[in-house]
C-alpha cells in the first residue's frame, strides 16, 4: 500500500527543502524526495562552499598586503590547499547536516532514492544512481526509501548541472565543472576559463588570487553578460589589473588534451584563430536543468528549452503538479528558488499570494571586486523607451571605502525621469552583495528617489555610496 502525503517535494535544494518547510508549517502532511544530498547543489558544491573558498583567497590577498595596512607579517605567507578544500567541505557538511535537522525540526519525511511520477498524485520511489550523501556520509537515520507514494501536490525542485558543450566535454581531471573545481587535488600553474558568468568568474577570481595565471574566454562583448555594460567595464578593468587575461567576442573551438594540461584553440568574432595550453580549464557555460527520468513525458507536463513551464504561481499544465528553481527556468538562482517555493505552498494552501516580480531580484556575483544588481540595466531601459535619469558614484570619494583599502567602486542608478520610479541599480566594489538589498526593499516598497534622499544613512559605512548615486542622479550630489 502507498503511503499518501499531502504534499511531495522532488529535490531538497533551496526550493525542495523551503518548499517542504513551509508546506508543514501550512499544516500540510509533508514528504520531500532526495537522491544524493540534502540541500541541494547550493550548499553541497555551489553558493555556499565557493563563498568558503573565496573567503580563504580575500584573507590570503589581506595577508599578502598586510603592509598596506601597516602590519608586518614574518616569514612567506603560502596558501594550504589541502586546509583550504577541508574548511570548504566542513561548510557543505555543516550546511547539508542543517537543512537535516530542520526536516526532523518541521516533521517533513525525508525518502531517500529516485523519483518519477507515473501518474498526477502519483510516484514511485527507485534506488538512487548516485552514492547517498556524497561526499558527507551515510543516508539520515530516519529515512524512507524505495517504493510507491501518493500526494495530492507533487512538486519538483530538481535543479540543474553544468551544461557540456559537444567536444568540449568535462572529464574530471583536465577539463573541470565546478565540481572538480571546487576540490582540486593540487593547485595548476594555469587555468583556462570558458564562460565568464557568475560561476567562472568566481573561480577565476579565486585562482587568481590563489597565484594561478588565469585566461577567460567570453564569447559576448562584456563578462557577466546580464550585468549593466558600465558595471561589467569597471569590473573587468579591476580582475586585468591583478593580472587576469579576459578575450571578449572569442569562443573555445577545440581541445586537445596533453598529459596533463590541455591546449584550447580560441577563435575572435574576426576569424582568426590562436592556441592557449593550460594546465586545466574549467567549463562554465551555464547549466541545464534536471528534467530527465522524472516521468514527465508519460504525464504531459509541458517542458520548453529544457525548462519545465509553470505559470505564475508555480503550477504547470498539469493539475497537481507544480516545479520551482532551476527546474523552472531562469534566472537559476537560489534566491529565486526559495521565493517560488514560498509562493507555490501558500498559493497550494489557499493565501492570497503575489506573483513575483523577476526584475526585482537581486543578481550578486562574489569575484574580487564583487558585482551586484537588481532592475534594468540602462541599455534595457532605454530599449524599453524610458526617459532616464541616471546617477554615478564611485567609491574613492567614500571614507569608509577609503578607510578599508577598497575604494575601487561604482554605484550606479537608473530612475524614470517623470515618475521618480527606482528602474534598477548597479554596483561594483567591496561588500556590494550585501548592499544591494537596500535597493530591492526600496524598489520592492516602490520608493521614489525624493524618500531616497531624505533617508538617513549611517556614517562612515559604504552604504553611503548609494544615497550618493541617487543625488548625483539629480545632480544634488554632495561628496563628489
Amino acid at each position: 500500500m502507498a503511503d499518501n502525503y499531502d504534499v511531495i517535494i522532488i529535490g531538497s535544494g533551496p526550493g525542495g527543502y523551503i518548499a517542504a518547510i513551509r508546506s508543514a508549517q501550512l499544516g500540510f502532511k509533508t514528504a520531500i524526495v532526495e537522491r544524493e544530498h540534502l540541500a541541494g547543489i547550493c550548499s553541497n558544491w555551489g553558493c555556499i562552499p565557493t563563498k568558503a573558498l573565496l573567503r580563504s583567497a580575500e584573507i590570503f590577498h589581506y595577508a599578502e598586503h598586510a603592509k598596506s595596512y601597516g602590519l608586518k607579517l614574518e616569514g612567506t605567507i603560502t596558501p594550504d590547499l589541502r586546509g583550504i578544500v577541508d574548511r570548504s567541505r566542513g561548510i557543505a557538511q555543516r550546511m547539508n547536516n542543517g537543512v537535516g535537522f530542520l526536516m526532523k525540526k518541521n516533521k517533513v519525511d525525508v525518502i531517500w532514492g529516485e523519483a518519477k511520477i507515473t501518474k498526477p498524485g502519483e510516484i514511485v520511489v527507485g534506488k538512487s544512481s548516485k552514492k547517498p550523501m556524497e561526499p558527507q556520509g551515510p543516508i539520515p537515520k530516519g529515512t524512507k526509501g524505495e517504493g510507491t507514494y501518493t500526494a495530492k501536490h507533487i512538486v519538483i525542485a530538481t535543479g540543474a548541472r553544468p551544461r557540456a558543450l559537444p567536444g568540449i566535454e568535462p572529464d574530471g581531471k583536465l577539463i573541470w565543472t565546478y565540481f572538480e573545481a571546487m576540490v582540486p587535488q593540487e593547485m595548476p600553474k594555469s587555468l583556462l576559463v570558458m564562460g565568464s558568468g557568475a560561476i567562472g568568474i568566481e573561480f577565476a577570481s579565486f585562482y587568481r588570487t590563489m597565484g594561478v595565471d588565469v585566461t577567460v574566454v567570453e564569447i559576448m562583448p562584456q563578462i557577466m553578460p546580464v550585468e549593466d555594460t558600465e558595471i561589467s567595464t569597471w569590473a573587468k578593468k579591476q580582475l586585468e589589473k591583478q593580472g587576469m587575461k579576459i578575450l571578449l567576442e572569442t569562443k573555445v573551438t577545440k581541445v586537445e588534451k596533453g598529459a596533463n594540461s590541455v591546449t584550447a584553440t580560441i577563435e575572435g568574432k574576426d576569424g582568426k584563430t590562436q592556441t592557449i595550453t593550460a594546465d586545466r580549464m574549467i567549463s562554465a557555460v551555464g547549466v541545464q536543468c534536471n528534467t530527465e527520468n522524472l516521468g514527465l513525458e508519460t504525464i504531459g507536463v509541458k517542458v520548453d528549452r529544457g525548462a519545465v513551464v509553470i505559470d505564475e504561481f508555480c503550477r504547470t499544465n498539469v493539475p497537481g503538479i507544480y516545479a520551482i528553481g532551476d527546474v523552472a527556468g531562469p534566472p537559476m538562482l537560489a534566491h529565486k528558488a526559495e521565493h517560488e517555493a514560498v509562493i507555490c505552498m501558500e498559493k497550494i494552501a489557499g493565501l492570497h499570494v503575489h506573483p513575483m516580480d523577476k526584475l526585482k531580484i537581486p543578481g550578486c556575483t562574489y569575484c574580487s571586486p564583487q558585482v551586484a544588481s537588481v532592475g534594468l540595466t540602462e541599455a534595457k531601459a532605454k530599449e524599453q523607451g524610458k526617459d532616464i535619469r541616471v546617477g554615478r558614484f564611485q567609491f574613492v570619494a567614500n571614507g569608509k571605502a577609503v578607510a578599508l583599502g577598497e575604494d575601487q567602486g561604482l554605484v550606479k542608478t537608473i530612475f524614470d525621469k517623470k515618475t521618480g520610479q527606482l528602474l534598477g541599480a548597479h554596483m561594483v566594489g567591496a561588500e556590494v552583495t550585501e548592499l544591494i538589498q537596500g535597493f530591492v526593499v526600496a524598489m520592492n516598497l516602490e520608493t521614489t528617489e525624493e524618500e531616497l534622499m531624505h533617508t538617513i544613512f549611517p556614517h562612515p559605512t559604504l552604504s553611503e555610496t548609494m544615497k550618493e548615486s541617487v543625488l548625483d542622479a539629480y545632480g544634488r550630489v554632495l561628496n563628489a
